[in-house]
């Protein structure tokens, strides 16, 4: 298989996940009252609407001239009025949640279609198949536990604040703060602890 051809494939799947991650945000925050993001054209998957220079390019890519074991990063945020969720707090949580959902529900269904194809006589056809399918359930894998780390601006951070006791406010505003120079901290130096987790979650969706 042509290297450059799985690299165009890997970059556009990275691309349509990141933009449906984005959009299952979108469309929550419609579901719970808010229609910024539908005011704002975000929910469609329209990539002119949701790619973001940094996080859906130059980052992905200095990960990939690095040699990185995990890629990742990111598309424009959807946006949302917090003042427009009958239970903000909450609101929030189920916001940032519906993000990683929408990647570990991609790569659940590519999943089940890489063991369905166990049941396929092998072809090199079904081979490249079931390589590519592997690919998207990778993806997103690993786009949805990243998202999931508890540091500011991520998700994961809205999840966090959400069961955060008032008590700790000084933290919440500490990760707001210098969440994406933690961030970027482990992004360089220390993700390895992600690896088994994604490995772990790809051999419960793809069975190998």
């Amino acid at each position: 298989m042509n290297d450059v051809l799985i690299l165009v494939f890997q970059f556009i799947v990275f691309i349509f996940s990141v933009m449906v991650h984005e959009v299952s945000h979108g469309l929550m925050a419609y579901h719970l009252g808010d229609d910024t993001a539908k005011n704002m054209n975000r929910l469609n998957l329209n990539p002119l609407n949701h790619i973001d220079p940094v996080g859906s390019i130059i980052l992905p890519g200095l990960l990939f001239l690095m040699q990185s074991p995990i890629l990742f990063g990111w598309a424009k945020p959807v946006p949302y009025n917090p003042y427009n969720l009958k239970e903000p707090k909450k609101g929030a949580a189920l916001i940032g949640a519906a993000g990683p959902l929408s990647n570990l529900g991609l790569a659940l269904v590519f999943g089940l279609c890489i063991r369905a194809l166990n049941f396929v006589p092998a072809t090199a056809a079904v081979g490249t198949l079931a390589m590519f399918f592997g690919m998207i359930v990778y993806i997103n894998i690993i786009l949805a536990i990243f998202n999931l780390i508890p540091v500011s601006p991520l998700d994961g951070s809205k999840l966090l604040f959400a069961v955060l006791p008032d008590r700790y406010g000084n933290l919440q505003r500490f990760l707001e703060q210098y969440g994406l120079l933690i961030l970027f901290f482990f992004i360089f130096f220390g993700l390895g602890f992600l690896q088994p987790i994604v490995n772990g979650l790809y051999l419960l969706f793809a069975g190998h």
